[in-house]
């Protein structure tokens, strides 16, 4: 694919870039709790500025149902951008009406603009190929070239990921060109010993990943939510721990298959539990307790990976030549749930390996604890793009940006 220093070779100046971001950022009402995602796309949005581009932002935000909704406003991400930028970010109040074009018009050379959250059009998520493809005209209509630059989309075909780009002259991004080039170091030609971490709620989520992963990695750290799943699997009792019954005997199959092929499937030895979910909000104390993780008492729920755990998931990251982690190990939000995540990220840091926290949560967990970003190889900016790049999908919105 071509990235964007074609196009800068090319010359941008006088031309409309519609830039394709991720500005999908954690609000509390109007304001952003993390702006990871934003920064993320400041050297493509700074490179074509200071060419003398007009670039036209565009993104999702959260899940509206295809008609606009204030909280779901792009507002707050613009702000943010040009506070970042250090210059006045022009916002649309739409995405392809009367404001869009307006704005859009009156950008001078090497201005900005974002336009409104592109999931208040039914166009761009529909299922039906000319619904997206009229909106797509829509938007091609606003610009001279396209650059992808929002990986945290590109495993999702809508207009503007899959449709836009065969309208228009396409670029990747230097945010895209940089997440592909650390999922290939990930998939070809992998530095061993191969560690994977990987945590988080739901086992369902992770599925399709584990079973490409029990014939490439070296060694699966298994923690968070997901754990009691496999603990379950393996006969243990797991008291009111979050737990997916159906997916017990899946699971049972990937722990056979572990241990057939070698791969070191390493899980929770002993764990924190309280008998009810901690407050988020106030962040009270919850008082846990430390128990063996095969003996989890009834109506106590596991919520952070336990101190041996915490020490062997280190000892077992210590030696790394390649780690991938994705999911926390509890409930990171809660100071009494949050020193297991802590261990794993602190882990990858002293790593001597290539490191990559794979989106997400795990994104978010880093910057909430406070770590210093640059400490780590590369942190993603999309989980589910990440994991479905690892399960060996064709990413439409990358496939998309292809020549």
């Amino acid at each position: 694919m071509k990235t964007i220093d074609a196009l800068l070779a090319e010359g941008v100046a006088g031309k409309r870039v519609f830039v394709r971001a991720d500005l999908n950022v954690p609000l509390d009402g109007t304001t952003i709790t993390d702006d990871g995602r934003i920064r993320a796309v400041l050297p493509t949005v700074k490179a074509l500025a200071e060419a003398g581009a007009r670039v036209v932002v565009a993104s999702h935000l959260g899940r509206p149902k295809g008609a606009p909704d204030p909280a779901y406003s792009l507002a707050p991400a613009a702000s943010r951008l040009g506070e970042l930028l250090g210059t006045a970010v022009a916002f649309a109040t739409d995405t392809v009406g009367e404001s869009a074009t307006a704005t859009v018009a009156g950008l001078g050379d090497g201005e900005v603009a974002v336009v409104e959250n592109l999931r208040f059009n039914p166009g761009e998520t529909a299922k039906d190929a000319a619904e997206r493809g009229a909106f797509a005209d829509q938007l091609a209509a606003l610009a001279d070239a396209y650059v992808g630059d929002g990986f945290g989309a590109v495993h999702r075909a809508h207009a503007s990921t899959v449709d836009l780009p065969a309208r228009l002259p396409h670029y990747a991004g230097y945010l895209i060109a940089t997440e592909v080039g650390v999922l290939k170091k990930l998939t070809e030609d992998v530095k061993r010993p191969y560690v994977v971490a990987l945590g988080g709620a739901k086992v369902s989520d992770k599925l399709a990943v584990i079973d490409q992963l029990l014939g490439k990695a070296d060694r699966l750290l298994i923690g968070g939510g997901m754990a009691y799943t496999f603990l379950k699997a393996q006969g243990h009792e797991i008291g009111a721990s979050l737990l997916q019954e159906d997916q017990v005997p899946v699971v049972r199959e990937y722990l056979r298959r572990a241990e057939e092929s070698g791969v070191e499937l390493v899980l929770p030895v002993d764990v924190l539990v309280a008998g009810e979910f901690p407050d988020l909000r106030t962040k009270a104390p919850a008082h846990p307790t430390v128990v063996a993780a095969d003996a989890i008492p009834a109506g106590q729920q596991g919520l952070d990976i336990g101190p041996e755990t915490r020490k062997l998931y280190a000892s077992k990251l210590a030696d790394a030549a390649t780690v991938f982690w994705n999911g926390p190990m509890g409930v990171f939000e809660h100071p009494d749930y949050a020193e297991g995540t802590k261990v794993v990220a602190q882990a990858l840091i002293d790593s001597p390996g290539f490191t990559v926290v794979g989106g997400g949560d795990s994104a978010a967990a880093v910057r909430i604890l406070g770590f210093d970003e640059q400490a780590f190889g590369h942190i993603s900016t999309g989980g589910g793009a990440s994991l479905e790049y690892l399960e060996g999908k064709t990413l439409p919105g990358l496939a998309a940006l292809e020549d």
